[in-house]
Protein backbone atom coordinates (compact mmCIF):
# COMPACT_ATOMS: atom_id res chain seq x y z
CA UNK A 1 0.00 0.00 0.00
CA UNK A 2 1.67 3.25 -0.54
CA UNK A 3 2.00 4.90 1.86
CA UNK A 4 1.09 8.64 1.33
CA UNK A 5 -2.03 6.77 1.07
CA UNK A 6 -2.54 5.37 4.67
CA UNK A 7 -2.91 8.75 6.52
CA UNK A 8 -5.90 9.67 4.41
CA UNK A 9 -7.31 6.73 4.45
CA UNK A 10 -7.06 6.32 8.37
CA UNK A 11 -8.66 10.25 8.47
CA UNK A 12 -11.23 9.24 5.95
CA UNK A 13 -12.69 5.73 8.20
CA UNK A 14 -12.20 8.42 11.54
CA UNK A 15 -14.55 10.87 9.33
CA UNK A 16 -16.76 7.79 8.81
CA UNK A 17 -17.06 6.59 12.04
CA UNK A 18 -17.45 10.33 13.68
CA UNK A 19 -20.61 10.56 10.44
CA UNK A 20 -21.88 7.48 11.64
CA UNK A 21 -22.11 8.15 15.48
CA UNK A 22 -23.57 11.50 14.46
CA UNK A 23 -25.55 10.30 12.13
CA UNK A 24 -27.31 7.65 14.77
CA UNK A 25 -27.56 10.36 17.58
CA UNK A 26 -29.78 12.81 15.17
CA UNK A 27 -32.03 9.95 14.11
CA UNK A 28 -32.51 8.87 17.81
CA UNK A 29 -33.09 12.69 18.93
CA UNK A 30 -35.60 12.91 16.12
CA UNK A 31 -37.45 10.15 17.26
CA UNK A 32 -37.15 11.04 20.89
CA UNK A 33 -38.85 14.11 19.44
CA UNK A 34 -41.39 12.63 17.28
CA UNK A 35 -42.15 10.09 20.55
CA UNK A 36 -42.47 13.27 23.12
CA UNK A 37 -44.60 15.06 20.66
CA UNK A 38 -47.02 12.06 20.03
CA UNK A 39 -47.38 11.92 23.81
CA UNK A 40 -48.41 15.62 23.92
CA UNK A 41 -50.73 14.98 21.06
CA UNK A 42 -52.14 11.48 22.34
CA UNK A 43 -53.29 13.76 25.86
CA UNK A 44 -55.14 16.45 23.86
CA UNK A 45 -57.13 13.52 22.02
CA UNK A 46 -57.66 11.72 24.70
CA UNK A 47 -58.97 15.23 26.46
CA UNK A 48 -61.02 16.10 23.16
CA UNK A 49 -63.00 12.74 23.29
CA UNK A 50 -63.78 13.13 27.30
CA UNK A 51 -64.80 16.54 26.85
CA UNK A 52 -67.25 15.36 24.37
CA UNK A 53 -68.10 12.37 26.58
CA UNK A 54 -68.92 14.82 29.24
CA UNK A 55 -71.49 17.00 26.86
CA UNK A 56 -73.27 14.43 25.53
CA UNK A 57 -74.27 13.51 29.57
CA UNK A 58 -74.69 17.13 30.11
CA UNK A 59 -77.84 17.53 27.10
CA UNK A 60 -78.91 14.03 28.33
CA UNK A 61 -79.18 14.31 31.99
CA UNK A 62 -80.78 17.09 32.79
CA UNK A 63 -80.41 17.00 36.55
CA UNK A 64 -76.82 17.13 36.28
CA UNK A 65 -75.63 20.94 38.26
CA UNK A 66 -73.97 22.69 35.65
CA UNK A 67 -70.17 24.65 35.54
CA UNK A 68 -70.77 27.84 37.81
CA UNK A 69 -68.99 31.18 36.28
CA UNK A 70 -67.12 33.61 38.59
CA UNK A 71 -69.27 36.72 38.97
CA UNK A 72 -66.72 38.73 37.56
CA UNK A 73 -66.14 36.68 34.57
CA UNK A 74 -69.66 36.60 34.00
CA UNK A 75 -69.81 40.40 34.46
CA UNK A 76 -67.13 40.92 31.47
CA UNK A 77 -68.86 38.09 29.67
CA UNK A 78 -65.85 36.06 29.81
CA UNK A 79 -66.85 32.04 28.92
CA UNK A 80 -64.24 29.64 30.21
CA UNK A 81 -63.76 26.86 27.96
CA UNK A 82 -64.81 23.43 28.67
CA UNK A 83 -61.75 20.99 29.49
CA UNK A 84 -62.18 17.76 30.97
CA UNK A 85 -58.84 17.24 32.49
CA UNK A 86 -58.57 14.27 34.90
CA UNK A 87 -54.94 15.44 37.05
CA UNK A 88 -55.32 12.64 39.28
CA UNK A 89 -55.13 10.10 36.04
CA UNK A 90 -52.48 12.93 34.65
CA UNK A 91 -49.95 12.41 37.67
CA UNK A 92 -50.81 8.82 37.82
CA UNK A 93 -50.37 7.80 34.16
CA UNK A 94 -48.18 10.69 32.69
CA UNK A 95 -46.03 12.63 35.34
CA UNK A 96 -46.29 13.02 38.72
CA UNK A 97 -45.06 16.78 38.34
CA UNK A 98 -47.75 17.72 36.72
CA UNK A 99 -50.24 20.25 38.33
CA UNK A 100 -51.94 22.41 36.32
CA UNK A 101 -52.89 23.36 32.38
CA UNK A 102 -52.26 26.27 29.99
CA UNK A 103 -54.83 26.85 27.14
CA UNK A 104 -54.92 30.01 24.80
CA UNK A 105 -57.79 29.24 22.79
CA UNK A 106 -56.96 28.74 18.72
CA UNK A 107 -54.01 28.32 19.49
CA UNK A 108 -51.59 25.47 19.91
CA UNK A 109 -50.46 26.14 23.48
CA UNK A 110 -52.22 23.45 24.96
CA UNK A 111 -50.49 21.80 27.58
CA UNK A 112 -50.09 20.37 30.96
CA UNK A 113 -47.56 23.00 33.53
CA UNK A 114 -45.08 20.74 35.36
CA UNK A 115 -43.07 21.84 38.45
CA UNK A 116 -40.02 19.51 39.41
CA UNK A 117 -39.64 19.05 43.05
CA UNK A 118 -35.68 19.50 42.81
CA UNK A 119 -34.35 20.93 39.64
CA UNK A 120 -35.68 24.12 38.41
CA UNK A 121 -34.22 23.56 35.18
CA UNK A 122 -34.95 19.88 34.50
CA UNK A 123 -38.06 20.27 31.89
CA UNK A 124 -36.01 22.50 30.28
CA UNK A 125 -34.20 19.02 29.00
CA UNK A 126 -36.89 16.75 29.73
CA UNK A 127 -39.81 15.49 28.25
CA UNK A 128 -43.23 14.52 29.83
CA UNK A 129 -42.00 10.94 29.49
CA UNK A 130 -38.63 11.35 31.42
CA UNK A 131 -36.27 11.05 27.92
CA UNK A 132 -33.86 13.83 27.12
CA UNK A 133 -34.32 16.68 24.68
CA UNK A 134 -36.59 18.72 22.94
CA UNK A 135 -39.54 19.61 23.06
CA UNK A 136 -39.26 19.66 26.90
CA UNK A 137 -42.19 20.52 28.95
CA UNK A 138 -44.25 24.10 30.11
CA UNK A 139 -43.24 24.54 33.74
CA UNK A 140 -42.44 26.87 36.35
CA UNK A 141 -39.88 26.85 39.18
CA UNK A 142 -39.53 25.93 42.60
CA UNK A 143 -39.74 30.30 43.11
CA UNK A 144 -43.31 29.42 42.51
CA UNK A 145 -45.95 28.12 44.63
CA UNK A 146 -48.28 26.35 42.08
CA UNK A 147 -51.71 27.41 43.60
CA UNK A 148 -51.25 31.06 41.22
CA UNK A 149 -51.24 32.73 44.16
CA UNK A 150 -47.56 34.40 44.20
CA UNK A 151 -47.68 38.30 43.00
CA UNK A 152 -45.60 37.20 39.87
CA UNK A 153 -45.78 33.62 38.44
CA UNK A 154 -43.34 32.63 35.49
CA UNK A 155 -44.28 29.92 33.30
CA UNK A 156 -41.38 28.92 30.48
CA UNK A 157 -41.63 26.94 27.47
CA UNK A 158 -39.23 26.31 24.51
CA UNK A 159 -39.64 28.36 21.15
CA UNK A 160 -39.78 25.06 18.80
CA UNK A 161 -39.54 25.24 15.28
CA UNK A 162 -42.36 23.23 14.60
CA UNK A 163 -44.37 25.98 15.90
CA UNK A 164 -45.28 23.92 19.17
CA UNK A 165 -45.02 24.73 23.07
CA UNK A 166 -44.42 28.58 23.58
CA UNK A 167 -43.41 29.10 19.84
CA UNK A 168 -46.58 30.65 18.91
CA UNK A 169 -46.67 33.51 21.65
CA UNK A 170 -44.49 35.56 19.16
CA UNK A 171 -47.62 35.52 17.25
CA UNK A 172 -48.28 38.23 19.32
CA UNK A 173 -46.03 40.92 18.35
CA UNK A 174 -49.11 41.24 15.84
CA UNK A 175 -50.94 43.90 17.40
CA UNK A 176 -54.49 42.11 15.72
CA UNK A 177 -53.75 38.60 16.99
CA UNK A 178 -53.17 40.43 20.54
CA UNK A 179 -57.14 42.00 20.26
CA UNK A 180 -58.42 38.29 19.07
CA UNK A 181 -56.41 35.95 21.64
CA UNK A 182 -57.14 38.30 24.58
CA UNK A 183 -56.72 35.82 27.66
CA UNK A 184 -55.13 33.18 29.06
CA UNK A 185 -56.98 29.98 30.97
CA UNK A 186 -54.75 27.97 33.39
CA UNK A 187 -57.13 25.29 34.63
CA UNK A 188 -55.96 23.12 38.27
CA UNK A 189 -57.94 20.44 40.24
CA UNK A 190 -58.98 22.90 42.21
CA UNK A 191 -59.89 26.35 40.27
CA UNK A 192 -59.61 27.88 36.63
CA UNK A 193 -57.64 31.01 36.38
CA UNK A 194 -58.36 33.37 33.96
CA UNK A 195 -55.16 35.95 32.60
CA UNK A 196 -55.95 38.95 30.40
CA UNK A 197 -53.01 39.87 28.53
CA UNK A 198 -51.60 43.50 28.84
CA UNK A 199 -47.95 43.07 27.23
CA UNK A 200 -45.96 40.84 25.05
CA UNK A 201 -42.79 42.20 24.05
CA UNK A 202 -38.79 41.69 24.13
CA UNK A 203 -36.96 41.56 27.21
CA UNK A 204 -33.98 40.62 29.04
CA UNK A 205 -33.16 36.91 30.00
CA UNK A 206 -32.58 37.94 33.65
CA UNK A 207 -34.56 35.87 36.27
CA UNK A 208 -37.97 37.70 36.60
CA UNK A 209 -38.91 36.64 40.14
CA UNK A 210 -35.43 36.50 41.45
CA UNK A 211 -34.35 40.21 40.26
CA UNK A 212 -37.81 41.72 40.68
CA UNK A 213 -39.37 41.22 44.27
CA UNK A 214 -43.09 41.65 43.35
CA UNK A 215 -44.04 41.00 46.94
CA UNK A 216 -42.69 44.74 47.69
CA UNK A 217 -45.80 46.53 46.50
CA UNK A 218 -43.46 49.37 45.76
CA UNK A 219 -40.69 47.30 43.64
CA UNK A 220 -44.04 45.98 42.35
CA UNK A 221 -45.70 48.97 41.20
CA UNK A 222 -42.18 50.29 39.38
CA UNK A 223 -41.69 47.32 37.78
CA UNK A 224 -45.92 47.63 36.03
CA UNK A 225 -44.99 51.22 35.33
CA UNK A 226 -41.69 50.30 33.76
CA UNK A 227 -43.68 47.73 31.43
CA UNK A 228 -46.42 50.04 30.24
CA UNK A 229 -43.62 52.50 29.80
CA UNK A 230 -42.07 50.37 26.78
CA UNK A 231 -41.90 52.23 23.76
CA UNK A 232 -40.60 49.75 21.62
CA UNK A 233 -42.08 49.44 17.95
CA UNK A 234 -41.99 45.83 17.88
CA UNK A 235 -43.76 45.73 21.49
CA UNK A 236 -47.56 45.26 21.86
CA UNK A 237 -48.58 47.13 25.31
CA UNK A 238 -51.81 47.67 26.02
CA UNK A 239 -51.73 51.24 27.85
CA UNK A 240 -55.21 51.42 28.68
CA UNK A 241 -55.53 48.48 30.81
CA UNK A 242 -55.03 49.16 34.59
CA UNK A 243 -52.82 46.81 36.33
CA UNK A 244 -51.57 47.69 39.69
CA UNK A 245 -49.44 46.15 43.06
CA UNK A 246 -52.30 44.44 43.91
CA UNK A 247 -52.97 42.37 41.59
CA UNK A 248 -51.44 38.89 40.28
CA UNK A 249 -49.90 38.53 37.27
CA UNK A 250 -48.71 35.67 35.15
CA UNK A 251 -45.66 35.72 32.44
CA UNK A 252 -44.96 33.31 29.58
CA UNK A 253 -41.27 32.76 28.57
CA UNK A 254 -39.80 31.61 25.60
CA UNK A 255 -36.59 31.90 23.69
CA UNK A 256 -35.81 34.43 20.66
CA UNK A 257 -34.30 33.83 17.57
CA UNK A 258 -30.73 34.65 17.15
CA UNK A 259 -31.01 37.00 20.22
CA UNK A 260 -29.45 34.34 23.25
CA UNK A 261 -29.53 37.17 25.73
CA UNK A 262 -33.12 38.24 25.35
CA UNK A 263 -36.84 36.31 26.00
CA UNK A 264 -39.79 37.14 24.57
CA UNK A 265 -42.52 37.91 27.18
CA UNK A 266 -46.83 37.62 27.23
CA UNK A 267 -48.14 38.67 30.11
CA UNK A 268 -51.51 39.09 32.10
CA UNK A 269 -53.53 40.14 34.78
CA UNK A 270 -55.83 37.59 36.71
CA UNK A 271 -59.39 38.47 36.18
CA UNK A 272 -60.84 35.70 39.15
CA UNK A 273 -58.56 35.77 41.96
Amino acid sequence: MNKRKTPWLIAMAVLLVVAGVCGGWLIKDYRDRQQAEALYESLLAQQTSAEESAEESASTESTEESVEVPDVLEQLGITVPDKAIDFAALQAETNADIYAWIHIPDTKVDYPVLQHPTDDSYYLDYNLDGSKGYPGCIYTELCNSKDFTDPHTVLYGHNMKNGTMFAGLHDYRDADFLAEHPYIYIYTPDKTYVYQIFGAYEFSAVHLVRNFDLSNPDIFQMYLEGVFEIRDMKANILTDMEVTAQDRIITLSTCVKNKPNLRYLVQGVLLNP
